[in-house]
């Protein structure tokens, strides 16, 4: 939405994207929970609502279904590039949802989601001009970097209810919880460096004292214990979406 913004597309097709977006993420979000019901109950998630009785499955499938198909049709009314995009992504969040996430190849479901936002962003402007190779690059980084973030206050209860997705496996090798850790933070400090210190970027003393933060977080997160790290990965990961919309 804010790197939409930065185009400088007019305030009504800004609204739409807007739209388009959110329901995006309430169809990804929804399908997951509906999706991982069975899981989140055996795991003793009282953060799901599923889980906990409040609401029933059906109810959020079908919800993820209709904002699925508000977010398609939005997404071709914006255009059809920004619709291809759009469903592309959408491709990619429904399919971890239903069962990529248990497999060596989760982490390319983060690589799409995440490497097409910047190109989403560009498709709702005259002539579509495409984003730069390192932008797709750094964004798609961030995505996987965030994937091996995201499961490191959750690899034991993924153990025991079967996930076997790319960092669960690497979870699985001698020391892999810190293999895991490791990988967050090599991924997310990368990510840094490609969006504050990319060829052709100048973004003075922002994109360096931003690339230092997230050093020092990464260092951080070497040390900590409990979750730290996973705090610490996430503090990475925020601060490389503020670098991301800032300096792109």
């Amino acid at each position: 939405m804010a790197l939409t913004a930065k185009t400088g597309v007019p305030a009504g097709r800004l609204t739409l994207v807007a739209v388009v977006a959110f329901t995006g993420e309430l169809s990804i979000g929804w399908c997951n929970d509906a999706f991982d019901a069975a899981r989140d109950a055996a795991a003793g998630r009282t953060d799901k609502p599923i889980a906990t009785g409040t609401v029933s499955r059906r109810a959020v499938a079908v919800a993820g279904v209709v904002t699925l198909v508000a977010t398609l049709a939005g997404g071709f009314v914006i255009g059809v590039a920004t619709g291809l995009v759009n469903l592309a992504m959408m491709a990619a969040g429904w399919a971890y949802n239903a069962g990529v996430k248990s497999t060596a190849a989760s982490g390319l479901a983060y690589v799409v989601g995440f490497g097409l936002i910047p190109v989403f962003a560009t498709s709702v402007t005259p002539g579509h001009p495409g984003p730069g190779g390192w932008t797709v690059a750094a964004a798609a980084t961030l995505g996987v970097g965030a994937h091996f973030a995201n499961v490191l206050p959750d690899l034991q209860a993924d153990r025991v209810t079967g996930v076997r997705g790319l960092p669960q496996r690497v979870a699985a090798l001698p020391r892999g919880d810190l293999l895991v850790r490791v990988i967050a933070l090599v991924l997310l400090v990368a990510a840094s460096a490609m969006i504050a210190l990319a060829p052709g970027r100048s973004g003075g003393w922002p994109a360096v004292a931003g690339f230092t933060l997230a050093v020092l977080l990464a260092l951080v997160a070497a040390v900590a214990r409990g979750r730290g790290p996973f705090l610490a990965a996430l503090g990475i990961a925020a601060l490389d979406v503020v670098l991301f919309v800032a300096l792109t």
